[in-house]
């Protein structure tokens, strides 16, 4: 398959306590934001909290992730379908960027539908930007109701 892409999943303080099962659920199958490593090999070298808002630790974890060898971090789903979305999660994008030269991908799996249903009534999404952020984890139905 080639060389391992090691990657590292930054989460919502607020879900502090996910086991992470969605996220890794989507690793293994290759979906939502994972989707672009179909065919690759694929190692999680961590896992963390952004630490509440303003998000701490997004100042220095993605440096103990690129440590273990990161190639890539995603800020996870959560980020987009929490009440309300994470309004950092720009900021925090093109922070890792320019301080750590890592990609960063927003999203992890795909965005469950219960959630997907909630942000299109409430017009969470509505703008450029949130449609662009959403692109990775906006899956079809089906795949969208495996995930609530």
């Amino acid at each position: 398959m080639g060389d391992t892409i090691k990657l590292g999943i930054i989460i919502c303080d607020r879900y502090r306590t996910c086991a992470g099962g969605k996220c890794l659920k989507a690793l293994r199958n290759r979906e939502g934001a994972f989707e672009r490593y179909r065919g690759k090999d694929v190692e999680l070298v961590g896992f963390a909290t952004c630490n509440g808002c303003p998000g701490g630790n997004v100042e220095y974890v993605p440096q103990e992730m690129k440590n273990n060898g990161a190639d890539v971090i995603h800020l996870a789903t959560g980020m987009v379908v929490g009440y309300p979305p994470c309004p950092r999660i720009s900021y925090f994008h093109r922070f890792i960027r320019e301080k750590y030269g890592m990609d960063v991908v927003v999203g992890t799996h795909p965005i469950p539908q219960k959630y997907y249903t909630t942000h299109q009534n409430l017009g969470s999404w509505d703008s450029d930007k949130w449609k662009d952020m959403i692109a990775p984890t906006l899956a079809d139905e089906r795949t969208r109701l495996a995930y609530d």
